[in-house]
């Protein structure tokens, strides 16, 4: 089938092909079925179709099967006879077993190479976001990041925002008379916020090298599209972390990417699974990112398809962009099920043949109902397709078998290395030092300007008359009476100059005298 994705057989027989056009492939998708119906099939046998057809795939292994995509399947796997037989029935003749060029990423670096980005590229939206804060404390993250750029002080990872938001509130006073209030407790709770999504291992999202989108968007030597698959199994313990990251990834590629318009096929295509995490509790303006990425992304080349268990975890704004669609069985146990898979059915144009709702109902696993966009992108008749047996190894492969891949990786020790280049953390961090030096020397020169002042009091009281000068009796008494008032004296002098008053009127005489030293 050029030009087109197979993705299985439909029809009374099953023997129908039913595709994909790749020329449509960038106007969006669904994959949608309750768990165990056969998605993460589907999204296997997808990858493997762009992949051959050489467009690039970017998707997460929530799972840990997808790493099956780098090896191809073998006969004597268990399912070897009954994959042979269904592409038989479907008219797969030339179905073979292959293995496809992978790279694997992954955030915290272990099975996969190191994927970051900068805070700074995050931004202020997507990060209130991930920390979950309120509009008073993304006011004051949105200030931070003002103050970042006015003072050229960049955001590249997690301690460059903590120091900043420190300097932040040591002078919220001055910030709040610009920017509006800035409050200390707001700035403490986004510290908290900070610290937790430090212990869940997030500070290694941030840091640099920050990844080059040029680094997914990679054909192999032999004109097959690289799959990118994130491994997503333990960063989905952290589930915001893993939506805002596959979000800021998605807005990336919508900000960095040229226009092309209506390509003949996708200059790269991107799985979102467990797309309900990206909406669950999502601030209006959150969704509305969303939709604007979604609307607009397409015509950049970039084909979104979201992965979830019922189309209504997609708000309708967005599901109304998605043109393709595969949807696998949804079961109805409650009212609300029920309600929702009426609803799932009325988004399909209708086949004469069978009833829409009863067939989402009714499918085995492997088996979905399909609707692609057809001639001048106008939804296709929906069809019960038999989904195509992959072609690669279903299931993980071995971690020394992943190893090895990492290791031959074209980008092979490009993201290894963290760099720690100087940043907001670096040059605060020497500010702070250079002023406890200042203030260190400013006390010395009180110091000594108060040793001198003293000194040149001192002198001033003494008498240099000669020896043969004897005083009388009298004039002993009085000399007396003058010395013990001029003690006197000077006690208040000495204790005045040590007071801050004092000190003001040594920097006020002598200032000038000890400016150079």
């Amino acid at each position: 089938m050029d030009g087109t994705i197979f993705i299985g057989g439909g029809g009374e027989d099953y023997a129908t092909k039913q595709g994909l056009l790749l020329k449509y492939a960038n106007r969006h998708g669904l994959v949608a079925g309750a768990t165990g119906t056969g998605k993460t099939v589907t999204l296997q046998i997808m990858a493997e179709s762009f992949a051959a057809q050489g467009v690039p795939v970017f998707m997460s292994d929530v799972k840990g099967d997808l790493s099956g995509l780098a090896k191809a399947g073998s006969e004597g796997f268990k399912l070897h006879e009954a994959f042979t037989s269904r592409a038989q029935k479907i008219g797969f003749d030339d179905y073979a077993y292959e293995a496809f060029p992978v790279t694997f990423w992954d955030l915290f670096g272990d099975q996969g190479h190191p994927i970051r980005t900068t805070v700074t590229e995050m931004g202020p939206l997507l990060l209130s976001r991930l920390l979950e804060l309120t509009d008073a404390q993304e006011g004051v993250l949105n200030i931070a990041f003002r103050v970042s750029d006015e003072q050229g002080l960049p955001l590249l990872d997690l301690k460059d925002l903590q120091a900043l938001l420190v300097w932040v509130g040591e002078n919220a006073k001055e910030l709040s008379l610009r920017y509006g209030n800035v409050s200390t407790s707001s700035v403490g709770a986004i510290q908290r916020a900070l610290l937790v999504l430090e212990n869940q291992g997030g500070y290694k999202l941030f840091g640099e090298p920050a990844l080059d989108l040029a680094d997914i968007i990679r054909t192999d030597i032999d004109g097959r599209g690289r799959i990118s698959i994130l491994a997503s199994d333990k960063l989905m313990g952290a589930p915001r972390l893993y939506a805002t990251f596959l979000l800021w990834l998605l807005s990336e590629l919508f900000e960095e990417l040229p226009e092309v318009g209506d390509p003949d096929k996708p200059k790269l295509v991107f799985f979102f699974d467990e797309a309900h995490l990206l909406f669950d509790d999502a601030p209006k303006a959150l969704v509305d990112k969303v939709e604007q990425v979604a609307r607009l992304i397409r015509s950049k080349g970039v084909g979104v398809y979201f992965i979830t268990q019922n189309p209504a975890d997609v708000p309708e704004d967005i599901l109304g962009q998605l043109g393709n669609r595969i949807q696998h069985a949804l079961r109805a146990f409650t009212g609300k099920d029920r309600k929702e898979l009426k609803q799932a059915a009325e988004t399909y144009r209708d086949n004469p043949r069978f009833s829409t709702e009863d067939a989402i109902r009714e499918v085995g696993v492997g088996e979905a109902v399909t609707s692609f966009l057809g001639g001048k992108g106008a939804p296709g008749v929906v069809e019960r397709t038999l989904i195509r047996p992959p072609s690669s190894q279903l299931g993980p492969i071995e971690p020394g078998e992943r190893k090895a891949l990492i290791d031959a990786s074209p980008i092979a020790g490009k993201y290894e290395t963290l760099q720690d280049r100087d940043s907001a953390y670096e040059m605060l961090t020497k500010r702070a030092t250079d002023a406890a030096k200042e203030a260190e020397e400013a006390e010395r020169r009180e110091a000594e300007a108060e040793t001198l002042t003293l000194r040149e009091f001192n002198s001033g009281r003494r008498y240099t008359g000669t020896e043969d000068d004897k005083p009388t009796s009298r004039q002993r008494s009085r000399k007396s009476t003058d010395e013990g008032f001029s003690e006197a004296v000077v006690k208040v002098v000495i204790k005045e100059l040590k007071g801050t008053t004092g000190r003001r009127i040594v920097r006020g005489i002598f200032g000038s005298l000890f400016k150079g030293r």
